[in-house]
C-alpha cells in the first residue's frame, strides 16, 4: 500500500455545516489502476485534491507510505510524490510544449510526447497555439515525465476524440501495470472507468467499491 485515505471528511469553507465527504477511507497500491466515479458535485475532485495535498481535511488524514502526509508537508508531498494531471491542463502560457513537459521531469520529453500523439512539428509551438485536446495530452505528457509513484489525474480524457481516449486509456494502464505506479483517475467516462482494476464511486459523501459499467450510455 503505497497511499491511503483514512477517515477523511471535508466541508467547504463557505458551507462548514455540510460535509462533502464523510469518513471516506480507502487504500491503494502501486502497479494497480483506480478509477473514482460519481454524479457530478459527489465530491469526486475534492478527494482527488486531498490525495494530492493540495487540500486539507477537516477530519482524517492522507498517507504516503504509512505516514500522514502533513508531517513533511504538503509541498513535499505535491513535489515528491505525486503528479497531477489537472481538469484545467494548468500549463505555463508562455512556455512550449515541449518545455512544459521539461517541468514535470527528467525524462525525454519528444518521446512523452510522441506517446500522446502530439506531432513533432508542435513541441516547439506555444502551447496556447495548440487546441485543448492538444493541451490536456500535453498535461498527461508532462504528468508522465515524472519519477513520482503515484499519478492522480482528474478527467484526463474529457476534451479528447474516441481514438486518442483509448491511446490515452492504455497509456495510464501500461504506467501502472509495467512501469509499476498507483495511477488514480477522476472521471464520468463508463469506458475509461470499466478499464481500471478496481471502480470506486462516491455517493452522497460516502466511498464504496462498485461492479463493472454495462455500456449503454456515454457518462454516469
Amino acid at each position: 500500500m503505497i497511499l491511503q485515505a483514512k477517515d477523511l471528511s471535508y466541508a467547504y469553507k463557505t458551507k462548514k455545516d455540510r460535509l462533502v465527504l464523510k469518513q471516506v477511507s480507502a487504500e491503494f497500491e502501486e502497479g494497480r489502476f483506480y478509477a473514482v466515479v460519481g454524479s457530478s458535485g459527489s465530491g469526486k475532485t475534492t478527494f482527488l485534491s486531498l490525495l494530492a495535498g493540495l487540500d486539507s481535511p477537516v477530519d482524517g488524514m492522507v498517507k504516503y507510505m504509512d505516514e500522514d502526509i502533513q508531517r513533511k508537508g504538503l509541498n513535499y508531498h505535491r513535489k515528491h510524490h505525486i503528479s497531477l494531471v489537472f481538469q484545467n491542463y494548468n500549463l505555463i502560457d508562455y512556455l512550449t510544449t515541449e518545455e512544459n513537459v521539461r517541468l514535470g521531469g527528467s525524462k525525454n520529453p519528444g518521446s512523452l510526447l510522441d506517446k500522446v500523439s502530439i506531432p513533432c512539428e508542435d513541441w516547439k509551438r506555444n502551447v496556447l497555439q495548440l487546441s485543448g485536446g492538444q493541451q490536456q495530452r500535453v498535461a498527461i505528457a508532462r504528468a508522465l515525465a515524472s519519477e513520482a509513484r503515484v499519478l492522480l489525474a482528474d478527467e484526463p480524457t474529457g476534451n479528447l476524440d474516441e481514438d486518442t481516449t483509448q491511446k490515452i486509456i492504455e497509456l495510464l494502464k501500461k504506467m501502472a501495470h509495467e512501469h509499476g505506479k498507483c495511477v488514480i483517475v477522476v472521471t464520468h467516462s463508463k469506458t475509461l472507468a470499466n478499464e481500471a482494476d478496481e471502480i470506486m464511486e462516491i455517493d452522497r459523501g460516502m466511498l464504496k467499491k462498485r461492479e463493472k459499467f454495462k455500456l449503454d450510455k456515454e457518462a454516469i
